[in-house]
């Protein structure tokens, strides 16, 4: 089986994923732009039985700025590893942390809060997939 390893900025904390994610796409929400001081996210989503934290798990802190996410960061260099999503039981291992994952995204969640419009071709979800609880709904490039 596959796997890929990443690590934090300083390299305190290492994770390492297996086989394949779930999905890869873009996050536009404020939540996550705030989160990742970028205009989009890069996200990999993962079953959290795939993802582990290899290194450092002491290390690693937690904040939920609400009950959908737990986001995981370095203590030690504030670098960010992953959030864990409740709602949808994945874990997002953000494409930057898996430098020989090669990101091939799908979609663009969240579209309506964009701040950097991408003209890609990928479906541009107004929220969340029906089968993510969104209302499955595209907008226009």
């Amino acid at each position: 089986m596959t796997s890929y390893r990443g690590s934090c900025f300083c390299g305190a904390v290492e994770v390492e994923t297996t086989g394949a994610p779930a999905a890869m796409g873009y996050c536009h929400c404020s939540s996550c732009r705030s989160w990742a001081a970028a205009p989009v996210n890069a996200f990999t989503l993962w079953p959290p039985e795939t993802v582990r934290v290899t290194r450092g798990a002491e290390h690693v802190g937690h904040f939920s700025k609400t009950p959908n996410s737990d986001r995981q960061y370095c203590t030690k260099c504030g670098g960010h590893l992953m959030t864990f999503h409740p709602p949808f039981n994945l874990v997002d291992v953000y494409a930057a942390t898996l430098p020989t994952l090669a990101f091939k995204p799908a979609l663009h969640v969240n579209y309506q809060e964009t701040v950097l419009p991408m003209k890609d071709g990928l479906p541009k979800m107004k929220d969340f997939p029906k089968e993510m609880g969104g209302s499955g709904e595209t907008l226009p490039e």
